[in-house]
């Protein structure tokens, strides 16, 4: 099992937080945040991880190196100019394979067991997403949810930034930048997209508010593992 952690982006919603540390490797009750991302994706069996880089990206590979202290084997796909969700994973694919490989977006933290979320994609599906009820802190849902498949976009849950995803989905698509939300949505029209929930803890990191939020919840009980 591979999987891809995307963690190029500039984080500029962090303001003075991510000036001079990338958004990965912010830290939580001590941690990186990548550290926490490594550690979960160990626990779903996943034994090689890509991670792209482009701002200050040479702050993660000095903290994860070749990822055997996390009992992994980590690879790098550098971006010159930032390749977006989409055309990150494109020019990752050479690394990440033909079969289907997990997608974590490196931003998020979350109490969800990943050793709960499915190795093989289910029949009559090409990206199997992790969802949770639209919280409090998003102005807007992502997508509309019923019997384990992603039905239609919608305002009742969010994608958590995990996914299952088979990389035919983009097929033809180049290393250039786009948004993985134009396969997404595509899939989710065609009725190819099935999903879980997850009713636990779960936020993106996107601003100073959000970061701290995430600080003081850890630094009130013991870090997930």
């Amino acid at each position: 099992m591979k999987a891809m952690i995307l963690a190029a982006g500039r984080g500029t919603r962090l303001g003075e937080h991510s000036r001079t540390v990338p958004k990965a490797m912010q830290t939580i009750a001590g941690k990186p945040l990548v550290g926490y991302h490594l550690d979960w994706l160990k626990s779903a069996g996943v034994t090689d991880v890509v991670i792209n880089l482009h701002h200050l990206g040479d702050r993660i590979v000095d903290y994860v190196g070749d990822g055997r202290k996390f009992g992994l084997a980590v690879h790098y796909s550098p971006e010159k100019t930032l390749l977006e969700t989409g055309g990150g994973i494109v020019a990752a694919l050479p690394t990440l394979g033909k079969e289907p490989f997990l997608i974590l977006l490196g931003d998020i933290f979350t109490d969800f067991p990943f050793s709960r979320f499915p190795t093989s994609l289910p029949e009559n599906s090409s990206m199997h997403m992790l969802l949770t009820p639209t919280p409090g802190f998003r102005a807007w849902g992502d997508f509309d949810w019923a019997d384990g498949r992603v039905t239609g976009r919608g305002e009742g849950y969010v994608y958590c930034g995990l996914a299952l995803f088979d990389p035919v989905l983009l097929a033809g698509r180049r290393a250039e930048p786009f948004s993985l939300r134009e396969p997404m949505f595509d899939a989710v029209a065609r009725g190819r997209v099935t999903g879980q929930v997850w009713d636990g803890y779960w936020t993106d990191i996107g601003t100073p508010e959000q970061l701290s939020e995430v600080r003081e919840r850890l630094g009130k009980a013991s870090p997930p593992r």
